[in-house]
């Protein structure tokens, strides 16, 4: 009988948090989604590229978003159970508070595992690989969509004009000023034109046009009348530059043993160990949630007219700490003497919350 009331109350709250925790993550995804469509829309790469690019979205919030689920998750399965008085019954029949707590405090340690698995596995090649696409977005794919009627500009050296688009991708009316060459500004106009696809990248072939030389130096200016001119939009045909990676893209083992450079560099040493005990200590919240909310539902008496109270002020203790880990966690990024706080933020629930389960 009591394992089968556990297994009761652990898979209404598995159930509620698995349905808040996909809730809160398509809602999200859905604003995360706006930036990454309109970067693929632009750069013209395939609607897969753009699946694969949310999907690696979504393993950086979803480990913040589960605790938080829990948390409503507790207080919303026990709450029910207080108002339909099963609460009452199952005290009834000889269960005690923490017996009652067990499934919660199970379903919290699968959150804080699961948890644990992202921030040392998942999120980091998610940040990496999400880093490199929208890299790749912008310089590989090379194939612009020009609007019609305006200016677009291509690039900081490129800017394009076309008046008209046919349905065949025929355009018309086209204007092109490059100053991709040091002291010299070009520009094209065309009647009509051509986009082509290359192993090189993007080219227009230009027909019965003018193009136009200007030697910024010397003000002269050249002109050539063709029939006939192709044109490289193939913008960013530069080497990657070489960055800094972030400490969010890092391995665990990358942040336990930094690369020389990084060691070298006191600014860049904080920025990796507030994310290593980022790491390591932000699992901790799920069961810092679960004892508040379990200690504001079981903790005390038990009231016909609701416990909306308590939970009002075990959703604002959740709130406030979650916020203060969010502070605390950038903060410590700056100064480093702060990051045992990290661990003690999590843990200071814990003890209070077990004294109220235990006195009940």
């Amino acid at each position: 009988m009591n394992n089968r009331i556990g297994f009761y109350v652990f898979r209404n709250l598995l159930i509620t948090t698995v349905v808040s925790t996909t809730a809160v993550t398509m809602t999200i995804w859905v604003t995360q989604s706006l930036k990454l469509l309109d970067l693929v829309i632009n750069a013209g790469a395939p609607f897969l590229v753009f699946l694969w690019m949310m999907a690696l979205t979504v393993p950086t919030f979803i480990g913040v978003i589960m605790p938080i689920a829990l948390a409503g998750a507790i207080l919303f399965s026990y709450n029910k159970m207080v108002m339909d008085s099963e609460l009452v019954v199952m005290r009834a029949i000889g269960l005690g508070t923490w017996r009652l707590a067990a499934p919660a405090l199970a379903l919290a340690g699968i959150v804080m595992i699961s948890v644990y698995f992202l921030n040392i596995f998942a999120c980091p090649y998610a940040n990496r690989e999400l880093v490199r696409l929208q890299y790749a977005v912008r310089h590989e794919f090379a194939t612009v969509l020009i609007r019609e009627g305006s200016f677009n500009d291509i690039s900081d050296h490129m800017t394009v004009y076309l008046r008209k688009r046919l349905d065949d991708g025929e355009m018309q009316g086209l204007l092109v000023h490059d100053t991709r060459q040091p002291g010299r500004d070009v520009s094209i106009m065309a009647q009509r034109g051509v986009m082509v696809d290359s192993p090189s990248g993007v080219k227009v072939i230009m027909l019965d046009g003018l193009r136009q030389e200007v030697d910024t130096k010397t003000g002269q200016i050249s002109e050539l009348y063709f029939d006939r001119y192709l044109v490289d939009f193939q913008v960013n045909d530069d080497k990657p530059v070489d960055r800094t990676i972030d400490p969010r893209e890092r391995s665990l083992i990358e942040l336990l043993k930094p690369p020389p450079d990084v060691r070298a560099n006191p600014y860049m040493m904080s920025q990796f160990a507030a994310e290593l005990h980022m790491r390591l200590s932000s699992p901790l919240l799920a069961l810092a949630f679960s004892i508040i909310t379990l200690a504001a539902l079981l903790g005390g008496d038990y009231n016909r007219r609701g416990q909306g109270r308590r939970i009002a002020a075990a959703a604002l203790l959740v709130i406030a700490l979650q916020s203060a880990s969010l502070g605390l966690t950038g903060l410590a990024g700056k100064m480093p003497a702060l990051i045992p706080l990290m661990y003690l933020l999590y843990l200071a629930p814990i003890a209070p919350g077990a004294w109220l389960l235990s006195r009940r």
